[in-house]
């Protein structure tokens, strides 16, 4: 049985990939400081440690645990507060990549799976939808730092020989993602509607997104673990463009509401329009999403109903 070590592993992404590979019979052994990870989100047949990735102690766990990959979801991943605080940004993202890097090389890991972000590394793009030879030109220092960590990736594999596959996410959004602070804007419009709060919509609502379930992130992690490919970089998301506004009406009307949004500023730092060709995937990985947003808008409503507190 291969052993799978995932960074963030008790968060909203990082969850659902470990249910996946426990019910694939993979041995996985979660690494979460619970900053923002939940404790009840941990698969009961995982082994858990609650520690930091820039924690230098980190290394003698993986020594201990001896992952034949590793999954790399771990990071700070708020837009906004890479703008107020850009060195802590980098120190989580990029030092404690690098030191995750260094555990794995030295260990001899087969592969690292890294979570990168498709709609924060590209910038306002050029052409749509986006491809994976599309420019990179990050607008904050969150995207600045997620490629970073991809250049650091390309490096230890052309120096030192360790395999690994980044794949770009579009905007995730499904069951555990935490409405509080700078979750997905699905999360959030969810939460205000069952708690009878006007959402708000930052900027005028006609910016776009690529919405992408979950679950097909979580296949997307297990084939890029299981499948050799020629390519390191993946894009994953659905090709489809959605506007906010158009979100926010979907959900009114699934959940039979009469509210009005609030109109807010734009976020700064944030692109106007984005969604992301997955071509590369399909052919190489076999990926394609398995639900459509109005299917995987149902599922999220259903959860977040059951776990109203």
């Amino acid at each position: 049985m291969s052993k799978v070590a995932v960074t963030g592993g008790a968060g909203f992404i990082g969850s659902h990939i470990v249910d996946l590979l426990i019910e694939k019979n993979y041995d996985v052994v979660v690494i979460d400081d619970l900053s923002t990870g939940k404790r009840e989100n941990i698969n009961d047949n995982a082994k858990f440690y609650e520690i930091d990735i820039c924690d230098p102690y980190l290394r003698g766990i993986l020594e201990r645990e001896g992952p034949d990959y590793v999954i790399h979801q771990a990071a700070q991943v708020s837009v906004r507060y890479s703008l107020s605080d850009p060195g802590f940004d980098a120190h989580t993202n990029i030092v404690g990549s690098l030191s995750l890097l260094e555990s794995c090389r030295s260990l001899c890991v087969e592969k690292v799976i890294y979570a990168s972000s498709g709609g924060a590394i590209y910038g306002e793009p050029q052409y749509l939808p986006v491809d994976e030879k599309h420019p990179v030109m990050p607008l904050s220092p969150y995207g600045v730092s997620k490629y970073t960590v991809e250049n650091y990736l390309y490096a230890y594999e052309k120096n030192f020989d360790l395999n690994y596959v980044s794949l770009r996410y579009s905007n995730v959004y499904g069951p555990r993602q935490d409405p509080s602070g700078e979750a997905g804007v699905i999360a959030i419009f969810i939460n205000a509607f069952l708690n009878n709060k006007n959402p708000t919509i930052n900027g005028d609502g006609k910016q776009t997104r690529d919405f992408v379930f979950v679950e097909d992130i979580a296949k997307a992690n297990l084939l890029a673990l299981e499948k050799d490919t020629d390519s390191r970089v993946f894009n994953i998301g659905t090709g489809v463009e959605t506007s906010v506004e158009e979100l926010y009406n979907r959900l009114k009307k699934l959940l039979d509401s009469k509210l009005s949004p609030i109109y807010g500023e734009a976020i700064r730092g944030e692109v106007r329009k984005i969604c992301l060709d997955s071509a590369l995937a399909r052919k190489e990985l076999g990926w394609t999403p398995e639900n459509t947003l109005d299917d995987g808008l149902e599922k999220t409503i259903e959860w977040f109903k059951s776990n109203k507190e």
